[in-house]
């Protein structure tokens, strides 16, 4: 199995981190990406990503839109392409990048995203996208900056069944977290049903978006199963299939595993 959305950076691992990745490789975890938050914490995820790269971690590169606000002067680079390729090295993504309607300076999100793209493509590397109420101008930017000449994956998509043959056509694939095990979640379900097999993708988004049985605590990359398994269900299909369909996907998209 891979997981190809887990923040193991941050500080909600930073006691257990290493009794976390042995939890998910007892799992039958061999994949984890790690897609970054801001530029000041690229240089530990570097480093991260390169101590535990037996263990299967990968890292991406990028800005996630909800901490653009909080951004201080020396992690807003004036070429922002340039700063993303100067620190790529390493880095098998884009991300986490794109538009978040709940957070502020909608401009520079936009900005930064676009910035991504470019940088995404220049690179020849796939993109890592966070959209989430902002779907009424992601595919109109993924378009005008010719996001398909990357591809990326929309991570804990978020858009309904109704706009994945656009995405699909934009390059996208798309990939489900915890709430695709939730009893009541009629829209990620309905979304995970219709999203082409070769574009579905699994994740836990840890620490967030705990499965079902662990809603309320903190998520792990061991809990990505119980995310492919609630994408059986709702496709119903049987769970070898998905998986088997998730992984080879999964190394397709991120081709630079």
């Amino acid at each position: 199995m891979i997981d190809t959305h887990c923040h193991l950076d941050v500080e909600a691992f930073a006691a257990d981190r290493d009794e976390v990745l042995a939890r998910a490789a007892d799992a039958g975890v061999t994949g984890i990406l790690v897609p970054a938050i801001r530029p000041r914490t690229w240089a530990a995820l570097r480093e991260l990503a390169a101590a535990r790269r037996g263990a299967g971690v990968r890292w991406a590169v990028g800005i996630h839109p909800q901490v653009v606000p909080e951004l201080d002067a020396g992690e807003l680079a004036a070429d922002p392409v340039r700063q993303l390729a100067e620190a790529s090295a390493g880095a098998i993504a884009i991300g986490e990048t794109g538009l978040d309607g709940g957070t502020g300076e909608r401009e520079l999100q936009e900005q930064l995203f676009r910035a991504h793209i470019r940088a995404a493509r220049e690179l020849r590397l796939p993109l890592v996208i966070h959209i989430l109420r902002a779907h009424d101008a992601a595919p109109r930017i993924l378009r005008e900056e010719r996001a398909a000449d990357a591809g990326g994956i929309l991570h804990s998509y978020s858009g309904g069944p109704e706009l994945v043959p656009i995405y699909r056509d934009l390059g996208m694939a798309f990939s489900f977290a915890g709430p695709v095990t939730y009893p009541n979640a009629r829209r990620p379900l309905a979304s995970a049903r219709a999203v082409p097999a070769e574009l579905l993708l699994a994740e836990t988004d840890a620490p967030d978006q705990a499965p079902a049985a662990h809603r309320g605590h903190r998520s792990e990359p061991a809990y990505v199963g119980e995310v492919i398994a609630g994408l059986a269900a709702a496709r119903g299909q049987d769970l070898a299939t998905v998986l088997a369909t998730t992984i080879a996907n999964t190394l397709r998209v991120l081709s630079h595993w």
